[in-house]
């Protein structure tokens, strides 16, 4: 199934968090109580403003996004599930 969404909304795959230091040491999962994050699959045109014209979204599809525990709503692709949410829902943009 394919999806492509719309308005200003983004479709992201969770990408599981570290539970590894960089040392060695293990994270638990109670102490990993972090933003989610993930990768963009597929973007919307953008909002209208007054005018009628779209605003393009700031991300871009392969951007690995940061977003809240509970933001966005979980759709099955196959075996996937991805998260269907709006852009202002995405706290940041992760820089490598």
């Amino acid at each position: 199934m394919k999806f492509r969404p719309l308005h200003d909304r983004v479709i992201v795959e969770r990408v599981e968090a570290e539970t590894k230091t960089a040392s060695g040491i293990v994270i638990p999962d109670a102490a990993t109580e972090k933003p989610e994050q993930g990768i963009v699959l597929a973007i919307g045109p953008g909002k209208r403003n007054e005018k009628g014209d779209f605003v393009a979204l700031n991300v871009k599809v392969g951007d690995r996004v940061l977003f809240g525990k509970y933001s966005g709503q979980v759709v099955k692709d196959g075996g996937k599930e991805l998260l269907v949410m709006r852009e202002e829902d995405l706290f940041a943009v992760v820089e490598k």
